[in-house]
């Protein structure tokens, strides 16, 4: 998404765009202090900043009958969800919020153990936790080390709504004001689009950040999650995200539902 700007076809006149580069939560964790002007943060975490941030309308990751990923050593027929442990990764990711709607809904109560998400597929496979809930790139790759599905969040949301899954947002600090707002919006979806058509020095880019992706996955990956939707989140994306808070603020897992203001 940030091809654009990296590779300088892309501006915000006046300004000089500086690259920060952490793990989702640390995103989140920065965000709600305010420290980033523009930043990636996970859908749920904005329901605990929306009084410091507005949603860009471009840069969104979604997931269309696809998602977070629970795993586990055993298949799901053998495996016993009431007596397991189960690592997530970071309890304001979005994956965590729809395993809490889904645990809820289920009536199951499990012990959590938050740890960096590049870690989880290992800690599954070692027996360290008994489940794990992948995001990113693990998706992809969890069945490299033996371990198997035994839930997936875009399915099950997709299944319970009918809707698509909003994962990641794009965020801009509303004390910017809006006119400085729209011109970043303007110039991210410029950054994305450059990206799209210039899509193999794109993914070269990308790669050094893909923690063992052939250039096939990170394909398929990108594709996933850099495409229609992240240009332009439409109605339906946005009745998505404005559902996910709904049931969460249902069952007492965010503190409100955030007022949507898409920029």
């Amino acid at each position: 998404m940030f091809y654009g700007f990296a590779a300088g076809a892309v501006k915000i006149p006046g300004y000089e765009v500086r690259h920060h580069l952490e793990d989702i939560q640390t995103l989140n964790e920065r965000a709600l202090r305010g420290e980033f002007e523009i930043t990636a943060v996970s859908a749920h975490a904005y329901a605990h900043l929306a009084d410091r941030y507005w949603v860009l309308s471009c840069g969104a990751s979604v997931g269309r009958r696809y998602g977070p990923i629970l795993v586990t050593r055993q298949p799901a027929k053998e495996f016993q969800m009431s007596t397991g442990r189960l690592a997530i990764p970071g309890k304001w990711t979005t994956a965590a919020l729809a395993l809490d709607l889904w645990l809820a809904e289920e009536g199951r109560h499990v012990e959590r153990i938050v740890m960096p998400f590049d870690r989880i597929l290992n800690a599954v496979e070692k027996g360290v936790v008994d489940a794990g809930l992948i995001i990113h790139e693990g998706q992809l790759t969890y069945q490299h080390q033996g371990l198997y599905k035994l839930w997936d969040a875009g399915e099950w949301w997709h299944g319970k709504t009918g809707l698509p899954l909003p994962l990641g947002l794009d965020v801009v600090r509303s004390d910017l004001g809006l006119p400085l707002a729209k011109e970043i919006s303007r110039a991210l979806r410029e950054s994305i689009v450059y990206a799209n058509t210039h899509q193999d020095k794109a993914i070269e880019y990308a790669l050094q950040y893909g923690r063992g992706l052939d250039t096939a996955l990170g394909r398929r990956f990108i594709g996933m999650y850099v495409n229609d939707d992240t240009l332009n989140q439409g109605e339906e994306v946005q009745k998505g995200l404005q559902e996910l808070y709904d049931q969460a603020f249902k069952h007492h897992l965010i503190p409100q539902r955030p007022a949507l203001l898409f920029i």
